[in-house]
């Protein structure tokens, strides 16, 4: 039998992971390059024009602030209590009420944090990073992947969880040593010249970390990757000792190998950054630019435009719901889809399809603190992220405050799809409950050592009903719904009206879009 190149890029690509896992997210329309190229340009505003910008998250507030540069008069509506929407941050002292009545009190010591959102910045998220610099948030290293961290399966290695460097390393020998074989045997004759033969060759010996023959075998050179059974030391009986591998029949049936390639994509490849002290240190420097124009407490009822303008009508939570109604020249609506669909509104057509179309991704996370950093005292863990076929899916360790001694808090769950409806048909404390029960399968130092917890499920969120936007038909109703028609005042906004669903950087190039739209048409008026 013969291997065709296909095959053999395929078989490559699967071990190393990265092109096979962005070809597929581009196929997917999820791993588009971020578009901006800089801070936007707007000038010319017209004397006087009044702006409304509905909702305050990243979106809302991108274009409050470039407007009000640009001339324009600016009123930001917010349906909760402060601004950043889902840039969103839970510390100690904080209370939240989900969708229900159900309300939590965060009680984690000082220091720990829980985002309930965006968790992370990729680097090549550059509107997000300009923006972060322009304000002057701090920012500090993300830990993705971690060699040291945990796959399991409750089915594989009798439930016990490996770790990552043992999984990865092996795999990438034994394929590393298959596709050597081949090689040798004239398989891939057809395919590969005598020049690149030998060069793949030389290339698999090194990858894989194989002997002068094409082994992949127990010795010092795996154990530098895979780890020693007795780390080499210093003084007396210092010398290590190698580990076995595992063998290749092992870890394919385990399936641990589908999460060998997660960090691979090129949102999660590093460097990826967090802000210092929790997401929404970056609504709080938007919030500090533009929190004059913002007017919190108001929910959106009403948006209705005609030829002269636009009309809403927000309750006002600070004075027992009291309808006001507020006008402008021009709208930016931020406002969720999940939320929009419920509001009166007169909206063309093919918005008004897209906005009634689209469902919202379901999500739960956990916070989850304990009395002390076990998984890095007892396991050496500091930063990334064990995944496990279990219901919470992973686990992952602050990249931040190491060997700090004290409480710490980690993100113990991160769930989707059927999961996420199961536990969002909970009350937070069982939630929590089970969170800590699935974790303690892979660190028996939960039960013990865990202190407080809190949940949320983004269904129950009231000022979104879910997580992310998700698209019927995109290559239908897409165009339309971002699309700023002549005879119109409103223009929409949002991390929904964008290719980088989920991402703060969707929503702030979906703003500078908008408002650009918006600024030709007041403009050319």
């Amino acid at each position: 039998m013969t291997m065709t190149r296909r095959e053999l890029l395929g078989a490559v690509g699967l071990a190393a992971g990265s092109a096979a896992m962005y070809s597929a997210m581009v196929s997917l329309g999820f791993a588009q390059a971020s578009t901006y190229d800089g801070p936007i340009n707007l000038s010319g505003a017209p004397d006087g024009s009044r702006v409304l910008v509905l909702g305050a998250g990243l979106a809302g507030m991108t274009a409050a602030l470039e407007l009000r540069s640009a001339g324009y008069e600016v009123q930001v509506l917010e349906y909760r209590e402060k601004a950043g929407g889902r840039c969103w941050t839970l510390r100690g002292g904080d209370t939240y009420t989900e969708l229900g009545g159900a309300t939590q009190t965060v009680d984690f010591d000082e220091g720990g944090y829980l985002n309930p959102g965006p968790w992370r910045i990729p680097y090549n998220h550059h509107a997000v990073l300009d923006y972060c610099k322009r304000l002057g948030v701090r920012l500090e290293p993300f830990i993705q992947k971690n060699h040291n961290a945990y796959l399991h399966r409750s089915d594989a290695f009798d439930g016990e969880p490996q770790r990552f460097r043992h999984i990865a390393t092996d795999y990438r020998g034994h394929v590393a040593e298959l596709l050597a074989k081949a090689t040798n045997q004239g398989a891939l004759d057809q395919e590969v010249t005598a020049d690149d033969k030998e060069k793949l060759l030389a290339s698999l010996r090194e990858y894989g970390v194989l002997t002068d023959d094409n082994a992949y075998v127990s010795s010092d050179d795996t154990s530098d990757y895979r780890g020693y059974d007795r780390e080499p030391g210093g003084g007396r009986d210092a010398k290590g000792v190698a580990s076995d591998p595992i063998p290749m029949s092992d870890i394919l049936q385990s399936d641990l190998w589908r999460w060998l390639s997660d960090a691979e994509s090129v949102h999660h490849q590093n460097t990826i950054f967090q802000p210092v002290g929790g997401m929404d240190m970056i609504a709080q420097a938007f919030e500090r630019e533009v929190g004059d124009l913002i007017t919190y407490n108001a929910k959106v009822t009403s948006m209705l435009q005609d030829e002269d303008g636009v009309t809403v009508l927000y309750e006002d939570a600070q004075d027992g719901g009291a309808p006001v109604e507020v006008t402008a020249d021009w709208c930016v609506c931020t406002i969720p889809f999940s939320i929009l669909g419920q509001m009166e509104h007169n909206l063309s057509s093919d918005k008004t399809r897209a906005i009634d179309t689209m469902y919202y991704a379901g999500s739960v996370k956990f916070g989850l603190e304990f009395n002390r950093r076990f998984w890095e005292e007892d396991e050496h863990i500091y930063g990334g992220i064990t995944y496990t076929d279990l219901p919470i899916s992973l686990i992952s360790y602050p990249s931040n405050d190491y060997l700090s001694g004290g409480k710490g808090v980690l993100l113990g769950g991160y769930v989707w799809g059927a999961n996420a409806y199961q536990f969002n048909a909970m009350q937070p404390e069982d939630r929590v409950k089970w969170a800590v029960e699935y974790g303690s399968r892979i660190h028996p130092q939960y039960s013990d050592e865990f202190s407080s917890g809190i949940s949320v499920s983004w269904h129950k969120v009231p000022f979104v009903l879910g997580c992310y936007g998700i698209w019927d038909d995109k290559d239908r109703d897409y165009e339309p719904a971002v699309t700023m028609e002549p005879e119109e005042r409103i223009v929409l906004a949002g991390e929904h009206l964008s290719y980088l669903p989920a991402w703060q950087e969707g929503a702030i190039l979906s703003a500078l879009d908008a408002i650009q739209q918006l600024h030709q048409h007041a403009t050319n008026g």
